[in-house]
């Protein structure tokens, strides 16, 4: 089966084609610098631009695979959670094109279809542990296949990628912050102490990062010599040493919630020999080096995704989608679009 998903659940528009597992093309349009301007997403725009790039990056991936649109046999979105006005673009054009070719129409939950990307890299195995982390979303699963997640922890407010993009604007560093958070922060020792992990004394397995974020305000507050005084255009890698241990030590707090969080999961699950780490916040080195520490410490494998698959993409939704296809999941063209807060419902038909 060929199938084509569909990913407009944020700032990246983006269409791939899947068979048998394998990635055979993919278009996709960031609004990274868009957005850059204002230091964070903005929904209107995001989904003003997303009608605007869709219908052509599905031209372009056909000529980029010399693919017959006749040929395709499944159309899967991301149909949530994600942001209702971006998610509605990519919807309705997947129910225009499942319509129009006469095929089934699948609609993905996203943050399953990230847990599962690492699928076009490998044989996914199972039972396993999935951690996903990105800017909205912080949550552990127990995975026994590629259609089946148990929840068992999520952030009780803000999501890890979220606190770092946060603590880095109260700085002035340039959006996406997060990921200049960890460049500054390599081979700087952190101050253990300066910043709390948030919830790690409950025993539970839920996350909370609102706690963070206050310090750091109170902390930058407190030393405004942290902020930068504008923007920077050109390179970072000399910005001044006490921010760079700041951001080292904002990156080591939600770099060790996650391991102690994930270590508690491993212990309590011990038959799912495999830890699937995914989403955009994925990609930061020194959380993927504490996690493979708390991996190797339990005789568990730490599964990372490449790079381009830990952010926001097609590839992993036309992965998910063509596993529900052929298991003869499907669904109408009724298909809701599930913004974030809300669950994304196991409504498929048969």
């Amino acid at each position: 089966m060929i199938c084509l998903g569909l990913e407009t659940s944020c700032d990246e528009t983006a269409l791939a084609l899947v068979s048998g597992g394998r990635l055979l093309g993919q278009a996709l349009s960031s609004q990274e610098d868009l957005h850059a301007v204002f230091g964070g997403v903005v929904p209107e725009l995001a989904s003003r631009e997303h009608q605007r790039k869709a219908a052509s990056l599905f031209r372009l991936l056909l000529q980029r695979t010399g693919m017959d649109p006749k040929r395709i046999g499944a159309v899967a979105v991301a149909r949530g959670p994600g942001l209702l006005g971006s998610l509605l673009v990519g919807v309705n054009l997947a129910k225009g094109l499942a319509l129009g070719l006469g095929v089934p129409l699948v609609g993905v939950n996203h943050l399953h279809a990230h847990l599962t990307a690492a699928g076009l890299e490998r044989e996914l195995e199972f039972p396993s542990l999935g951690l996903l982390i990105s800017g909205g979303h912080t949550h552990l699963y127990r995975m026994e296949s590629p259609m089946d997640f148990t929840l068992l922890g999520r952030t009780l407010d803000d999501a890890a990628g979220e606190a770092l993009d946060k603590s880095a604007k109260m700085v002035n560093l340039p959006y996406p912050g997060g990921k200049h958070i960890d460049l500054l922060g390599r081979g700087v020792e952190p101050e253990r102490d300066l910043f709390p992990r948030g919830n790690v004394n409950n025993p539970g397995l839920d996350f909370s990062f609102s706690g963070l974020k206050s310090c750091v305000a109170r902390h930058v507050a407190a030393h405004p010599e942290l902020r930068l005084e504008s923007l920077p255009e050109g390179p970072l890698e000399d910005a001044p040493e006490g921010l760079r241990r700041f951001c080292a030590s904002v990156n080591w707090a939600v770099a060790d919630t996650l391991r102690i969080k994930s270590g508690r999961a491993m212990d309590a699950h011990p038959d799912a020999r495999r830890l699937v780490v995914a989403g955009g916040v994925a990609a930061n080195s020194m959380i993927r080096a504490l996690l493979e520490a708390a991996c190797a410490e339990r005789g568990v494998e730490a599964v990372f995704p490449s790079p381009d698959l830990c952010t926001d993409n097609a590839a992993m939704v036309a992965w998910l989608g063509e596993r529900l296809a052929l298991a003869g999941l499907r669904h109408g063209l009724d298909l809701e679009a599930i913004p974030r807060g809300r669950p994304v419902p196991l409504d498929y038909s048969r």
